[in-house]
């Protein structure tokens, strides 16, 4: 409250109205609002709630009309002295002075408490954001290495995927290879001339002491990795045993 202001507060620690209508005012220059004051200073001995003294004079505490009528401000100081008169109103100009020092001691109380509270705020933001920026920190790390744990599982799969497909194209020819020979055999059963196959093994060209007979199409533990049709014809040949005076028999229609 500023000095210019007209209007005083209930001085009670749970109130602070402004004081309109009747107050009560105390020798200790407490002012307190009629609910209070009635309250308060019904009881015997009597004591200020603003600074618990003791108010046992007969004049310790008035209640006071705070807009006075016209006809008593014309008699209430009446017939008095002019040094008494400067006196009443010297002592009615110092209460009211305490009233607005305290207000604005109580103002800038509360400022300061207000300033203290809002610095512990900004403290414990300040220590909030700094533990949220670590955790988040500590979360895109996180993401981090998940995305190259996502990357390695992707590389293995693509993998394993081309070497599936590998397999695939592998077994399709070998599946093809055996439907024909297979057809070939039901052929020739059909035609009631089935022989004995016998394989090109290229057994015929000499090999070296020690070593195993090498077969066509066959890379190492790769067996069939190299097989395509031309390979297939030279690996799976059926021939007929050679037999110089064989006759050749009339096909049946």
């Amino acid at each position: 409250m500023s000095m210019c202001e007209d209007s005083l507060l209930c001085n009670f620690p749970k109130c602070r109205a402004v004081l309109t209508g009747f107050a009560w005012v105390t020798a200790c220059s407490h002012a307190f609002c009629d609910q209070h004051g009635s309250g308060e200073f019904s009881r015997s001995p009597a004591i200020c709630p603003a600074c618990s003294s003791a108010l046992s004079g007969k004049l310790d505490i008035v209640r006071t009309e705070l807009a006075p009528s016209e006809e008593y401000k014309a008699m209430v100081l009446a017939g008095l002295r002019p040094e008494t008169v400067l006196d009443i109103s010297g002592r009615a100009l110092a209460f009211w002075t305490y009233q607005v020092q305290q207000e604005r001691l109580y103002q800038e109380y509360s400022l300061s408490r207000a300033d203290a509270q809002v610095k512990q705020m900004e403290k414990l933001l300040a220590q909030q954001n700094q533990t949220r920026e670590l955790e988040l920190n500590a979360m895109r790390g996180e993401i981090t290495s998940l995305k190259k744990v996502m990357e390695e599982y992707k590389r293995k799969y693509s993998d394993v995927s081309e070497r599936l497909m590998e397999r695939n194209r592998q077994y399709q020819k070998l599946q093809g290879l055996y439907d024909s020979l297979r057809l070939r055999n039901m052929v020739g059963e059909r035609d009631g001339r089935v022989a004995p196959p016998q394989y090109s093994t290229g057994a015929g060209r000499p090999a070296s002491p020690g070593s195993s007979p090498q077969f066509p199409g066959c890379d190492g533990d790769r067996l069939f990795s190299s097989l395509d049709p031309n390979n297939a014809r030279g690996f799976f040949h059926f021939s007929t045993p050679p037999h110089p005076k064989a006759r050749a028999f009339p096909r049946k229609q």
